[in-house]
């Protein structure tokens, strides 16, 4: 019965035109190893590039180009009856654009957004590390959106 089923999805999404993002020709092929991806200007921007490093590759002779506009935010949100601030939300957007490396035309471009939260209760120390952890985390998270989004567009 099982293999009855999968020999149905397959019929299914091959008539449906499926192109995994690492076949052949499929996007992901097209950017790997590709993509130079913008200098950061800081700590944060830095592990959003090297994510996106790892997910695209390092670029030899790069054909497309990839400028990200990175905007993090915090705010507090859970304050304890002493008035401390127990918890706190890092809110991150990235509005990207690729390009292409040859002629500068935008080929790809949009926003993401997420957000993620850490809490401040212990140490200062382990508030910090804490904070950094979660800086880590968006900057994963909004790299992955981002390169879903760019396998996901028709180059």
């Amino acid at each position: 019965m099982t293999r009855i089923c999968a020999l149905l999805l397959c019929l299914t999404l091959s008539g449906c035109g499926f192109t995994p993002v690492y076949g052949p020709s499929g996007a992901g092929t097209v950017l790997q190893n590709r993509v130079l991806v913008d200098k950061p200007d800081d700590r944060i921007g830095f592990l959003l590039v090297r994510r996106l490093e790892e997910r695209l590759g390092r670029a030899d002779t790069p054909a497309f180009r990839l400028a990200v506009d990175l905007a993090v935010r915090e705010e507090a949100r859970a304050i304890d009856p002493d008035g401390d601030i127990r918890r706190f939300h890092l809110i991150g957007t990235a509005a990207y654009s690729l390009t292409s490396a040859d002629t500068g035309t935008v080929l790809v471009g949009d926003v993401v957004d997420t957000f993620v939260g850490y809490s401040a209760t212990g140490t200062t120390v382990a508030t910090l590390a804490a904070r950094r952890d979660a800086q880590e985390r968006l900057m994963t998270i909004l790299a992955d959106q981002i390169v879903l989004q760019l396998q996901g567009s028709a180059l």
